[in-house]
């Protein structure tokens, strides 16, 4: 640990006078391994799920999980590894979700998009743009309703604020003052669609929330001292009854939009605007910033690497050796049971 003799400029605390900044490190850094792990992994062919990976864009979910209580509710879309796992999500039901084994969190029939883990009140995620949006909207009615002391936090790509239920439920969360927090990650594409062929340029998203009477704000996403300020803002405003937040930040994924691999040859974008992002790395200049401010030292983020790539080692040790779903039980966990022919 750094010597109490040392300065430490950059240090965030939290409401006890803990620091903060190598948890927020940790957290960043643990996503980022893993998701390079199961990037590593998926072209074995034993994980038969899509992957969206969110490699890049690790600053947003830990920033915003990091100001959340436990009983607050977190809810995604189809690239939400990051979101399960800053909430608190299990690494081993996790894996052997993307695996298809019987001890995922969606016991093996979700797969990577549909993650879900009620221990953690990380309640769900679904792949169709924009559909989650009104569900979260749901949880938090239903907060509001019980005069919960809780916050429903929905993580969306921009792309889902072109979608007509993104109005419909800005509206109805600001007539209720629902306790919600809206997270758009504008990550500039839409699979191989660029932002300027989706949205006019004028168009502002802050300013369509507060057109609601929902206050917003822009942010850098790969910033975690920002995001982590501006959504400690955001939830407490949130928890006091004030009604719902939006967020948007800026930040860009490495990958391709689905599976694990690098896609800057074929056309939609281009390697100079990926390495120019890569200069901007959430991970890099947090630790970069913490190392110069001598609030840690090199030694310790190894040793952060070396616990966490343990950690993933015996996840994905879990995940291959549980069983598979019984055909049998392919039926149940549904709203109704149906009957399956299976050949």
């Amino acid at each position: 640990m750094p010597s109490s003799k040392k300065k430490q400029k950059l240090q965030i605390f939290d409401d006890a006078g803990k620091n903060l900044s190598h948890l927020l490190l940790y957290n960043m850094l643990r996503i980022r391994l893993i998701e390079e792990g199961i990037a590593d992994l998926y072209p074995n062919q034993e994980m038969r799920c899509p992957v969206h990976l969110c490699i890049g864009q690790e600053a947003i979910p830990v920033g915003v999980c990091s100001s959340l209580e436990s009983e607050d509710i977190v809810m995604g879309n189809h690239r939400s590894h990051g979101h399960y796992l800053a909430k608190g999500g299990d690494l081993k039901a996790m894996l052997a979700e993307i695996y298809g084994k019987s001890t995922g969190c969606s016991k093996g029939v979700g797969g990577s998009m549909h993650l879900i883990d009620l221990s953690v009140n990380f309640l769900g995620t679904t792949p169709i743009v924009a559909s989650i949006i009104p569900v979260a909207v749901g949880t938090a009615f239903a907060s509001w309703m019980k005069n919960e002391n809780r916050v429903t936090v929905i993580f969306l790509g921009r792309g889902a604020t072109e979608e007509g239920v993104f109005a419909e439920s800005l509206n109805f969360s600001a007539l209720k003052k629902l306790p919600i927090v809206f997270v758009s990650e504008d990550n500039f594409y839409s699979v191989y669609s660029p932002l300027s062929e989706r949205q006019p340029p004028e168009r502002d998203n802050v300013a369509i929330a507060k057109a609601y009477g929902i206050p917003g704000v822009l942010g850098d996403g790969n910033n975690i001292q920002e995001v982590y300020e501006l959504s400690r803002t955001a939830i407490d405003h949130a928890r006091v009854h004030k009604g719902p937040y939006f967020m948007e930040f800026k930040t860009y994924r490495w990958r391709e939009h689905c599976g694990p691999y690098f896609d800057n040859d074929i056309g939609y974008r281009d390697e100079k605007e990926y390495l120019q992002w890569k200069e901007r790395c959430p991970i890099g200049t947090f630790e970069k910033k913490l190392i110069e401010s001598n609030i840690i030292e090199k030694q310790e983020i190894n040793q952060m690497r070396q616990a966490i790539l343990q950690e993933f080692e015996e996840a994905v040790e879990f995940a291959k050796t549980s069983p598979f779903p019984s055909p049998e039980n392919i039926s149940k966990n549904l709203y109704k049971e149906k009957d399956f022919n299976l050949v």
